[in-house]
């Protein structure tokens, strides 16, 4: 077990670099130049100066020097890694906030994206679980294919229809109901009850978006793990023995029967991260997924590098734990052993 987790780590540093090299230079040779859309000359403070061989100025030439985009693709990705690794230094915004360090945009996005997806996550997991647990142990009946048939008709919507429609319902019939961030600004002294209240308003609307189409996923995986699990000899031999139905499913069933759910836990690291690009977008929420498509349609490099090479890495970190949960949680699986 020691030489495998071993093993994995070392796996992650080859596959990391492969990853944000691919990165970088899918975004170099991916069409639109920032340094050019924002030092041409129709900024008179920055391009005084103008090379009339490049048609730049020397600020934009000094700019494309300072992040090596004047350097072959291999120089210039290896530069970009050996800032981070030697200063921790990821660089700073040249569109999106110019002049700003992605580490501090990154401080000022994460939380938001963070609580968001924390909410929509164990909201699925609380709604979805107990629901495929049900649906595997009364099999056939009304609420199972019922839930079956909503949960799917649920996924079946798109997020981002979805959302537009309940931008435009909650304009015409909710008014006042918030629709945009998640803060409350309010004037004055408010309680502190009722401040919770009313930022909690913010979150209703996204976080129902964001949870809706994870229902019947996770539900199927559950309810599949457990009816496998059902079948099994042990399970009718805790019956035979007397064992409750209760004891049975809760005890010996369950917590066999969702393990497969363990291996969903592998995408849900980097989402909390990462953020959702369209519900942050329609719903004017400034955190990670807002950042990211911001940052790819204005060709922000720096940010660009950040944040998929943080996506990368949770990402792989989640695959790593996953493995490590299914060998503690399935005494079957061994590692140790070819």
């Amino acid at each position: 077990m020691h030489n495998y987790i071993i093993k994995r780590i070392l796996l992650l540093i080859p596959t990391f670099l492969i990853i944000t090299f691919i990165t970088y230079a899918m975004m170099r040779v991916a069409p639109g130049d920032p340094i050019k859309a924002n030092y041409l000359s129709g900024n008179s403070e920055q391009s005084s100066t103008i090379d009339e061989t490049s048609g730049e100025s020397e600020s934009a030439k000094l700019f494309r020097k300072r992040f090596y985009l004047d350097r072959p693709i291999y120089e210039g990705y290896s530069r970009w890694l050996w800032a981070i690794v030697r200063h921790g230094d990821f660089g700073i915004s040249l569109t999106v906030n110019l002049g700003t360090p992605v580490i501090e945009l990154l401080k000022q996005r994460v939380p938001a994206t963070f609580k968001l997806n924390l909410i929509s996550t164990a909201i699925i997991f609380l709604v979805a679980v107990p629901f495929g647990i049900y649906s595997a142990v009364k099999r056939g009946n009304v609420i199972d294919r019922t839930t079956t048939t909503v949960f799917f008709f649920l996924y079946s919507l798109p997020t981002f229809w979805i959302g537009l429609l309940i931008l435009i319902l909650a304009s015409k019939y909710l008014p006042t109901w918030p629709t945009s961030g998640l803060t409350a600004h309010t004037k004055g002294f408010v309680p502190y009850w009722e401040q919770c209240w009313l930022t909690a308003k913010h979150y209703v609307i996204p976080v129902l978006c964001l949870s809706y189409g994870g229902f019947a996923g996770l539900s199927r995986y559950a309810r599949v793990g457990l009816l496998d699990v059902i079948q099994q000899d042990y399970i009718r031999t805790a019956r035979a023995k007397g064992c409750s139905e209760y004891r049975v499913i809760l005890k010996h069933a369950v917590r066999n029967g969702l393990i497969p759910i363990i291996v969903i836990l592998a995408g849900i690291i980097p989402g909390m991260i990462g953020g959702s690009v369209i519900i942050e977008y329609l719903f004017g929420i400034k955190g990670m997924g807002d950042l990211a498509l911001t940052a790819v349609s204005s060709r922000d490099y720096p940010i660009i590098m950040t944040t998929m090479g943080i996506s990368a890495l949770l990402t792989l970190i989640g695959l790593f734990l996953s493995d490590l949960a299914l060998a503690l949680c399935d005494p079957r699986i061994s590692y140790g052993k070819k």
